[in-house]
């Protein structure tokens, strides 16, 4: 079967680029993107590359950062600026393949196996017009990788930054991927790196040769997939773009949202607040996406100590209802934590999963209040459209006036959905 034809094009540092665009008096100096410090959200979510070369890194405190590279300048986040044009470059993409498959609002796969020679462009010519029509059309550079699969189409869009072009070839990737960090793979993290290097494999070469007593040991499943990833041996396809949907049509496996309050949580009232705001978010998402969830799960982070304690239920019936979904994830929190301020909360998380379609007939019960979910439902859609129209905060649930913190924060728009993992198809 012949090679395929990959790219991987990575937006260069790109909320902080893109800032940089669109506002040019911040161009030629150190900049980042930081969280809200008041919130205690104080942390570097991305910088330019005078910032990085100054020592700033992604996920430092912003007192570090401003630190290390004295004058740093730190603009608050502007998601809709950033998914505007993360949607741009896509049509850019688009207008190579319909086999566009976005890793997040800065990167994406695009297979032109199939349009290079109607192009009459090698790949390597079709990823270096994409670059220059960032340039010309976006003022974004970015770098591409070129490969005959998706793991190494990847590297190579990491392997020179910024505003560069790398092919790798079944001739050159022992020379250029084998000698890199093993660490630079796609999925190996800090803890596989420490697990690697103590059974000496510190390169990717080092990790392609291991063997399978030493994999099966170390890493188990996972240290056969990331060999085959480090032998190029991904044949992953790259999944095509719904340009109406603005993303690749892939399974959703769950629904959730989560936050870190600007104060401890150290009393009832505050700790429900904060659940029925996040409970609400989750259940108008589900609603939007046409899925019911039979599952409800709640995390708690503890403020002195950072651990996170979960706890999940079945429902007896599947619902986005958000009465529904907030009456489970408040009874778990409340079977979970103390919520005194003997044990300070600092993050709380919901999730719904086990999702089934919203159009799926529901199992009936003696003791269903299918009447009372039929009045729920419509009171949910009413409040939707409402939400649609004037914003999300124009409703509210009593319970969340009882914060002043959570009363503030608009839980669904703020939440950041991340890119779904590799390994989804």
């Amino acid at each position: 079967m012949p090679d395929r034809d990959v790219l991987h094009s990575d937006i260069n540092c790109c909320y902080a680029q893109i800032e940089c665009q669109a506002r040019p008096e911040l161009r030629g100096k150190p900049v980042v993107v930081g969280g809200d410090e008041e919130a205690r959200h104080g942390i570097v979510l991305a910088k330019n590359l005078i910032a990085k070369r100054a020592g700033v890194k992604t996920a430092m405190a912003l007192w570090e950062a401003r630190k290390a590279c004295p004058g740093l300048v730190v603009v608050p986040p502007d998601y809709r600026l950033y998914m505007d044009v993360s949607r741009r470059a896509r049509e850019i993409y688009y207008d190579y393949t319909d086999r566009v498959e976005p890793f997040g609002p800065d990167e994406a796969w695009l297979d032109v196996t199939g349009t290079r020679r109607c192009l009459g462009l090698s790949p390597a010519e079709i990823a270096r017009e994409v670059s220059e029509r960032m340039v010309a059309e976006l003022g974004i550079s970015v770098s591409v990788g070129v490969s005959w699969n998706k793991i190494f189409a990847k590297f190579g869009s990491d392997y020179k930054k910024p505003d560069a072009v790398t092919v790798i070839t079944r001739e050159n990737y022992r020379e250029v991927v084998w000698q890199a960090p093993v660490r630079d793979l796609l999925y190996v993290g800090p803890a596989t790196e420490r697990k690697l290097h103590s059974s000496g494999i510190d390169t990717i070469g080092q990790l392609a040769c291991a063997s399978d007593e030493l994999l099966r040991n170390r890493l188990g499943k996972m240290g056969f997939v990331l060999r085959g990833f480090a032998r190029g041996q991904d044949a992953t396809e790259v999944k095509p773009y719904d340009r109406d949907a603005a993303d690749v049509m892939r399974e959703i496996k769950s629904y959730g949202n989560g936050l870190t309050a600007p104060r401890d949580i150290c009393d009832p009232q505050s700790a429900k607040a904060y659940v029925w705001m996040l409970a609400e978010s989750v259940a108008q998402r589900m609603r939007e996406g046409r899925a019911r969830a039979r599952t409800v799960s709640v995390g708690a982070r503890a403020a002195d100590d950072l651990c996170t304690r979960s706890r999940q239920c079945k429902l007896p019936v599947a619902t986005d209802v958000t009465l529904e979904v907030a009456r489970a994830a408040w009874g778990l929190l409340r079977e979970l934590e103390p919520l005194d301020a003997s044990h300070p909360l600092r993050g709380i998380h919901v999730r719904a999963s086990d999702l089934e379609p919203a159009d799926a007939d529901l199992q009936a019960s003696l003791f269903d209040p299918l009447p009372r979910r039929t009045e729920m439902r419509e009171l949910d859609a009413s409040v939707d459209d409402l939400r649609r129209r004037y914003g999300n905060k124009c409703v509210v649930w009593g319970a969340q006036l009882v914060d002043e913190g959570a009363a503030s924060v608009d839980a669904k728009a703020d939440n950041t959905v991340h890119p779904v993992s590799f390994f989804h198809s």
